[in-house]
């Protein structure tokens, strides 16, 4: 399969693969921008910044997603979702966005004025302010529809600046995941092929900071947290294992998917555990507070389907699953793309 090769330059391509949030993706970002930019390891969410005695964190994400209006979002939510979950799972408080818009000639303008719309209610819930951003028009045919590129500021005390490099994971920490697998991705495919379900599948794409900072306010061992996206559950335990250098143990009759979801991966071939979600975020916590963080998740809306899933392991690498049959497997890193373009 073509891929990018450091090796061979003059046989360099990027494939969608690159573009899936798992092996590939990971290749290309390590072998090409970080190796130009010298970005430190582990890369996370949001870089973390110090600067003259206030440390903030920073994201950046672009958002390309077939088709611009799904059922639960569009285009314009999930790009103020997706920065505003980037900052607040790195346990920072967000605060500012910055959106660029690239827009196909020809796109209706009520489309778009719905999907400023959008992002402006998104932004008045997640209590951030959308304040800067450039639009930029091309020849139909060299984009498709609309993409956008959104920035995010957000403000981070200095007691939580490890939350997002896990470097406080132990082993015995319990693995929490903070609703069910897989609903954006179906709601996407469902609406691209206009397929139709028995029952509704419907995006998850929220903004969850106030929900996290909830957490953060009221419990103090809080070790790592992730936004379950491109790569799915799969991908965020393979990172994390990787990261702190452990092995993971989750419980696969432990890990919530809708039925409807497991309904459709059963029909469509797909695993609910490589999909991606819009609304899911992964916690790893100590066991002393993981029944708190639980209780804490499950009285807000938006984590009524939050489960403890498995823990840090004492020894091993990589990541197990405890199937429901009472089996072992490798749950390995996302290879290849199951969706493109799916945020």
């Amino acid at each position: 399969m073509p891929g990018i090769n450091t090796e061979s330059p003059m046989n360099e391509i990027v494939t969608m693969n690159h573009g899936s949030g798992g092996r590939q993706s990971h290749e290309l970002i390590n072998k090409v921008f970080v190796t130009a930019f010298g970005m430190p390891l582990p890369l996370t969410d949001s870089a973390i910044i110090e600067d003259a005695g206030h440390t903030l964190a920073f994201t950046t994400d672009s958002y390309v997603v077939d088709p611009i209006f799904f059922p639960g979002g569009d285009i314009g939510k999930i790009a103020v979702c997706g920065t505003v979950n980037d900052l607040a799972v790195s346990g920072a408080v967000p605060r500012y966005i910055s959106a660029s818009f690239i827009i196909e000639e020809g796109f209706p303008a009520d489309s778009l004025r719905k999907i400023a719309e959008s992002m402006a209610v998104e932004a008045q819930k997640a209590g951030v302010k959308i304040v800067t951003g450039d639009t930029k028009v091309v020849e139909k045919g060299k984009c498709d529809q609309l993409f956008i590129t959104t920035s995010g500021i957000g403000a981070l005390r200095h007691d939580r600046k490890g939350i997002s490099t896990g470097v406080n994971v132990t082993a015995g920490d319990k693995i929490i995941v903070t609703g069910s697998m897989g609903n954006h991705s179906i709601a996407v495919l469902g609406s691209r092929n206009k397929l139709s379900f028995t029952t509704p599948v419907v995006s998850d794409c929220a903004s969850l900071n106030h929900m996290i900072n909830n957490v953060l306010e009221k419990c103090n061992n809080v070790r790592f947290m992730r936004d379950i996206t491109r790569g799915g559950l799969s991908g965020v335990l393979n990172e994390l294992a990787g990261i702190c250098e452990k092995g993971i143990l989750v419980d696969e009759d432990s890990i919530p998917v809708d039925e409807a979801v497991s309904g459709a991966c059963e029909m469509l071939g797909f695993d609910p555990f490589y999909l991606a979600n819009e609304g899911k975020i992964l916690i790893v916590a100590s066991p002393s507070e993981s029944e708190e963080i639980l209780s804490i998740l499950k009285s807000d809306p938006l984590g009524r389907n939050s489960a403890i899933i498995g823990e840090i392991a004492q020894e091993g690498t990589g990541v197990v699953l405890k199937t429901v049959t009472g089996g072992k497997r490798i749950i390995d890193m996302p290879s290849g793309v199951q969706l493109p373009r799916i945020c």
